[in-house]
């Protein structure tokens, strides 16, 4: 064990990268983590980088933002990568895992790194000396009363997980398997597809289905755009569904060759293939309505539920206006402590990934402060330099939480010419892939000059 020595708090995503990290630089550990003695409204297990709302860790090719990161994670030997690879299973274009793989996977790879000790205990207070606060958006309200105290400006908004139901039970006489547009790993989806009046009957059915209770959640806080339950979803327009997580374009019904009026689409959640996730079904309805309505959708009239949707508050604060540049908490505009990191979904990103990344980052800055080093500077120009950017210089009074995209990089010149000498802007994915070009040899040089290359 080394010298120096950072408390980590939280064993998700962020905090298991931000330990695994610390520890193969050298650097002992102390990860706590409260389950399972002490649970959350959306964790169901003690497991160590648990999985909650979704399987799926994003679009995994280089024409696209969320690939473009895991590119740059996987160049930082991150751990979250390394597992997830491990735990992979078919979902086309996207890199899903199978949990109970992937947890145990981060699980063995921490408890036989030589500089860690997991305590399974609340932390109650902010720790002394060198931290890592990664307590992610479900923190135990004592720890999260310390933090609202020191940097003000806390901001909620719900989330929600989607249901998963059994293979067995899914009328595969009136489903398919397809990837979109035929891209993928050869029909690693399930699609039911609906006619308009089912569709619609479905439409009117849950957009008047009874919801949860939210408890003690903040009933003013807003949803999260990118995670909306789909009854919210329904109740901005009949067709609000049929232009996101049910848009059947690109999804031919082999049985007719036509493209049905709308479709579920079904997402394997393990890797025997016994559970399917209900992808972008997020819901806070209650439990009994689920079973109902969502067995309105015809090859789910049977469907058994292994785990019926839940909607919990994802909590985070304002960055721009609490954090500075290397993620530490700001008190009066002033860094509050010098040894003090923030890290995943707290500090403002959205995103498994994204949380990894920033549990990654707050772990190098961490180490150059402990060691008398001067703290790197990501390049703007990569996935994990421009989501630190957003969090520095987003406007605060608008500050929602941001997953990777296009949009954070600064911009590439994305016209090119066309056979007639014309100038034509370039595709989305071709732009991707300079961004992708560019990123990796940004992050190369960075790598090597920061000597950060374990």
């Amino acid at each position: 064990m080394s010298d120096h020595l950072v408390t980590v708090v939280g064993g998700g995503l962020a905090g298991c990268e931000a330990a695994y990290r610390l520890a193969r630089r050298g650097i002992s550990v102390l990860l706590c983590e409260m389950r399972p003695g002490k649970g959350t409204p959306a964790h169901s297990t003690g497991d160590l980088a648990e999985l909650v709302c979704s399987n799926s860790l994003g679009a995994d090719l280089p024409s696209s933002s969320a690939g473009i990161l895991k590119q740059e994670l996987r160049m930082l030997d991150s751990l979250i990568m390394k597992c997830a690879d491990g735990a992979k299973i078919p979902a086309g274009k996207a890199l899903a895992v199978d949990r109970s793989v992937f947890s145990r996977l981060v699980s063995e790879s921490l408890e036989n790194c030589g500089n860690v000790r997991i305590v399974r205990d609340e932390a109650c207070r902010i720790p002394d000396g060198a931290a890592i606060i990664a307590a992610g958006p479900l923190m135990s309200g004592s720890i999260a009363d310390k933090l609202r105290e020191m940097v003000g400006g806390y901001l909620s908004f719900f989330d929600a997980a989607a249901p998963i139901v059994t293979f067995e039970s899914i009328d595969m006489t009136r489903a398919y398997r397809a990837d979109r547009y035929g891209v993928g790993g050869g029909g690693d989806y399930i699609n039911c597809p609906m006619g308009r009046e089912r569709y619609e009957a479905f439409h009117r059915e849950l957009s008047s289905a009874e919801r949860a209770d939210l408890h003690d959640f903040d009933l003013r806080a807003e949803y999260f755009e990118g995670c909306l339950p789909i009854e919210v979803m329904a109740c901005r327009g009949v067709d609000t569904m049929r232009f996101g997580p049910m848009r059947p374009v690109g999804l031919p019904d082999p049985a007719t060759g036509r493209t049905p009026y709308a479709v579920v689409q079904l997402r394997r959640d393990n890797a025997d293939g016994t559970l399917y996730n209900m992808v972008g079904f997020q819901t806070n309805l209650k439990w009994p309505e689920q079973d109902r309505v969502f067995r309105m959708i015809p090859a789910l009239e049977r469907a058994e539920f292994a785990r019926r949707g839940v909607m919990h508050r994802n909590s985070f604060v304002c960055a721009p206006a609490a954090l500075d540049e290397y993620l530490r908490p700001l008190r009066g505009g002033v860094t509050a402590r010098r040894d003090l990191f923030l890290a995943g979904q707290i500090t403002g990103v959205e995103g498994y990934v994204e949380s990894a990344a920033m549990g990654l980052a707050a772990a190098i800055f961490a180490e150059a402060e402990i060691t008398g080093r001067n703290k790197p500077r990501f390049p703007e120009t990569t996935a994990i330099g421009s989501l630190l950017r957003y969090l520095r210089e987003a406007e605060p009074a608008a500050f929602r939480p941001m997953n990777v995209n296009l949009g954070i990089f600064p911009k590439l010149e994305t016209v090119k010419l066309s056979e007639t000498g014309r100038k034509k802007r370039m595709s989305k994915p071709e732009r991707a892939v300079m961004y992708a070009e560019r990123s990796r040899e940004d992050m190369e040089r960075f790598l090597q000059t920061n000597s950060l290359v374990i």
